[in-house]
This record gives C-alpha cells, structure tokens and sequence, in this order.
C-alpha cells in the first residue's frame, strides 16, 4: 500500500471542495506527521463548487438534510446550533426550527464547509502536522519528478512548482470558468449566471432537473421575491419585469419530485444484497443484467406488493420498467403533478410513513452502481433506461423547491415544456429557435443549459504531462478501487473527481459521494485499510 513503510509524506490535495475536505480529515487523524498542501483554484478555500456565492443564491437549497451529512470535526447540525441568531438570520433559518432532517441553503452549508477547513487545519498544526492552504493558486500540471511528483501552478505572482510524495485530485466538477461570449447564451448554471444581469424576456433553460431549478431561481430572483411562510409561498414580481417568462424544457418534460421520508440510516435489503450481486457477477457478463433486474424485481415486491401489482412489474423488463415509472407523471400537468406529490409527501412526513417502493429503489441505487463496471456494453446500453429511474428517484428535491417552482407557475412566470426524443435546437443573432417533436415552436432571448455533468475523459484532463503519460486519449481515465491512476509512479497520483468516474459509477454525486471517495483516498495513501471496491 502506498503509506506503508513511508518515512515521509508529503500530499498535495488540489481542490477543496468536500472530497477534498473529507480527504483531509482523515489524513490528519493520522499518528506520524505529514505536510499537506491543499491548492484552490479560487479565492475562497474550502467552500466548494455549488456553495459559494459565486455560484449560490440563498433560495437555493442543499439536495442534503443534516442527518445525512458525514460530519467535519462535527456534525453540520451542531454547528448550526453553536451560530449566532445574526447569522442564522442572514439565511432566513431561525434556531427554533432547526432539524437534522430540514434542507438549508447551499450557501450556509458552504460556510460550515470554510469554517470546518480552519479547524482541520489548526486542530493539524497542534498535532504537529504542517497544513497549508494556497488559495488563488491554480494547478497547471502534475509531472514526474524521480520518485515524486512535481505540481505546477499559476498565483497571482506568476508560476511555481513544488514537489510532492503524493497527490490527489479532487477537482470536483468541471464548467467553463467563464460564460460563452456568446450573446444570449449560458453553457451551465454556474458559468456567470449568479452575476449575469439577465433580462425580464424569454428565458430557456435546459433540463429539468436540480440544476435547472437552480438556475430558474437565479433568474427569477433578479426579477422578483418570494414571500410567505414555508406552507404558503408566493411569488411577486417587480416593476418593470412582467415580460419575465423561464421555461424548464426536457425530452420528457417532467419536474423532479419532493424528496420524501424515510428511515436514516438504511436498513438493510432482503434481496439486492451484496452477498447476492456477488453469485450474481460470479456467473459471468452474459446476462448480468436480466439476473441484476430479477433481484430488483424481488427486491420490490418483498418492500412495496402493492405496488408490484399494479405495475405488473414480474412481467416487465428493465425498459419496460422504466416506462411504467415515468408513464404516470407524463399523463398529466406537471404542476399538477407537483402540487399531488408534495402534498404526498408532506403527510407521509407528518405521519413518518415510508413509501416501499420510493425506498427500495432508493437503497438499491448504490449496490446497483458496483455492478455497472462488469456489464457487457450491450447490457450498458440497456441499463440506461433504468438509470434514468434511479437518478429520478435520489435526485428528488427539497419541498421547499417544489413549493416555489409552484410559486413561479402560480405567478405566470415558470412553465415546463416536452421536447420529446426528436427535437431542434438553432442559434442566431443571440436567440434561440427549439422546434420539438411535436413540431412546436419556441423562441428566448437567453437559454441555460442546466443538463448537469457530462463525463469527462483522458483527453479533457487540464495537466499536459499527465495527460501525455496516459496517451492523450478520448476514453475513460483508467483508475482502480482507490481511484489511483493507472499506470502512474505506483499508483500516488488520486483523481477522485465524479466526471472522470461516471463511466464505471454513473451516481457519484453530492456530498456522501464525496465523503466514501475522500476517505477511500486517505487510507489509501496512508495504507491503513482495505477498501471495497468502487
């Protein structure tokens, strides 16, 4: 193991963004000293990509409730307890109100974030461990230097370099740091949309999604205010902005649904256990996926028979599944949709009432993801239909989201629209002209693409040396179970970054993803422990 019988460790961390931060934590439980040296591109270290202000409005909220939050030094909601009134004000959180299972705002969460990283580090130091954060320092490079690595990055000062026995990149998502100069034209919701001043016309935004609600908030909050306590929220516009009109387009034109309740932690499954994918995988790649789908399908009946039944689902395939789950929502309004489910969701809350099969699914998706790396690529192919349920199903939204997506239709302001599977996109003159299936036609002054992440290869790697050791190639940047590069001085080079991993974990994402892949790096610098596969 890479930690073992190593005199002297030397780390560089570059990102500290929570894969970052939970790497160093654990890091610095260890005994003997280190030197670490944390790189942030940005100004503001330990924040993260989407919980600064640079990227957060304080209506947007965090997908993640306090009781699933790993801790740092604490748990997040100890640390809400120990803040100010003032500062909770700020946020609009009163203290009375706080619970481990309430969705705050990002930008609070990005504060404990910054202020976790100032205690790691001090509470380091006393431990005799040399931390150091180099904020406006961004890595250019990561080359061979003998038995150590040599990182190169830009500071306000201009290029340095310096020598590291490891180092881990965990950069996070990748957008644009900068919007297109294109007029009109927004390449995600994080690339200047926050600063942008964006005009009271026609606004596109691609997706429908937790970005895409992301990125009708930050327009909409240029234009207007949300008023009203947490049951009754409305939306008013302001003078001059009655022109504002957003549209959340996708191929199916669904909203996502209000995160519902259920217990934490997971109990465990019947079925789709570990024990069970193991003989499932041992069989061989041909027909993984029927076998996968058959323990799903157990998996179900056993939580949710009712359910089972209606959907007829012992007579359905993986894509047949996936049309069933959706088949509901499409049949009807989505705002209507929205206002049923929400008040589904609110009094299953009340009530603690768990929906069997929402929490089947729900616990299955992450067993279901350590079995993607060994299906063939037709079966890859074919599991896309029932990824689609699984993101729709973990991806679901605060209530409190939902309730101002139905503000904003209330208002005449939001509207969802269905591009169907064949649609057009052309650009021109700074408008966007998108002809859907159907053959309707829509025009905006301003599009966001808010379609999320895409998978990122060899080729779109930001270090020129270590992209020309792998080859320079468009396919996946070959990692192993502790997301050491393949190939590289023995494996101390750590990319435990989403984009480059989605070819073989197509759910990483957010904060408890963060933590498994920090600490899953950690120990494997230190060499204190096996890992499980990822």
């Amino acid at each position: 193991m890479a930690g073992e019988g190593a005199d002297f460790l030397n780390i560089a961390i570059v990102g500290t963004g929570p894969t970052g931060l939970y790497a160093l934590h654990d890091l610095l439980r260890f005994d003997k000293p280190l030197i670490v040296t944390l790189f942030e591109a940005g100004s503001l270290a330990g924040v993260g990509m989407p919980y600064g202000p640079e990227s957060a409005h304080v209506t947007m909220l965090a997908n993640i409730a306090s009781i699933e939050i790993p801790p740092l030094q604490e748990s997040y909601l100890d640390w809400l307890h120990r803040q100010p009134d003032a500062i909770l004000k700020v946020y609009g959180v009163d203290r009375n109100d706080l619970h481990e299972r309430q969705f705050l705002p990002r930008l609070l969460l990005g504060a404990w974030f910054r202020d976790s990283l100032e205690r790691m580090v001090e509470d380091g130091r006393a431990r005799g461990h040399q931390v150091v954060v180099r904020e406006g320092a961004r890595v250019t490079d990561v080359a061979d230097a003998g038995d150590d690595f040599r990182v190169t990055f830009l500071t306000a000062a201009g290029e340095e370099s310096l020598i590291f026995s490891h180092v881990v990149l965990a950069t996070g998502h990748v957008w644009p740091d900068e919007p297109e100069s294109e007029a009109g034209l927004f390449v995600s919701p994080w690339s200047g949309l926050i600063e942008a001043e964006v005009p009271a016309a026609p606004v596109g935004i691609l997706g429908t999604s937790l970005s895409a609600v992301d990125a009708a908030m930050a327009v909409a909050c240029q234009h207007g205010r949300f008023v009203g306590g947490e049951d009754e929220i409305r939306f008013h516009l302001a003078e001059g902005s009655d022109a504002l009109r957003i549209t959340l387009m996708s191929r199916q034109g669904v909203l996502p649904e209000a995160d519902f309740w259920c217990p934490l932690p997971y109990q465990p499954l019947r079925h789709f256990t570990k024990d069970a994918l193991a003989r499932e995988m041992a069989l061989g790649q041909e027909g993984l996926l029927d076998r996968l789908w058959s323990l799903f399908v157990r998996e179900m009946t056993s939580a949710d028979p009712g359910y089972a039944e209606a959907t007829a689902l012992a007579h359905l395939s993986p894509e047949g599944f996936a049309e069933a789950y959706f088949a509901p929502r499409l049949a009807v309004d989505p705002f209507d949709w929205a206002e049923a489910n929400l008040a589904q969701v609110e009094r299953n809350a009340e009530a603690r009432r768990t929906v069997g099969w929402r929490y089947a699914i729900l616990r299955m998706h992450e067993p279901m993801e350590t079995m993607v790396p060994h299906l063939s690529e037709t079966d890859r192919m074919r599991f896309d239909s029932l990824k689609r349920v699984f993101v729709d199903n973990y991806a679901a939204v605060p209530p409190q989201s939902i309730r101002r997506l139905i503000a904003l239709h209330s208002a005449g302001v939001l509207k969802v629209l269905q591009l169907g599977e064949d649609y057009e996109l052309d650009r021109e003159g700074g408008q966007t002209r998108i002809m859907t299936e159907d053959g309707g036609q829509h025009q905006f002054d301003i599009l966001i693409d808010a379609r999320g992440q895409k998978a990122l290869h060899v080729a779109d790697l930001p270090f020129p040396t270590l992209r020309a050791l792998l080859g320079n190639g468009d396919g996946p940047v070959p990692t192993d179970e502790r997301f050491a590069v393949d190939g590289v001085s023995e494996g101390r080079v750590f990319l435990p970054a989403a984009p480059y991993l989605l070819h073989r974990m197509p759910f990483a994402q957010g904060i408890t993803a963060s933590h498994d892949m920090g600490t899953t790096v950690a120990a494997a610098i230190l060499g204190l422990e096996e890992v499980e596969p990822a």
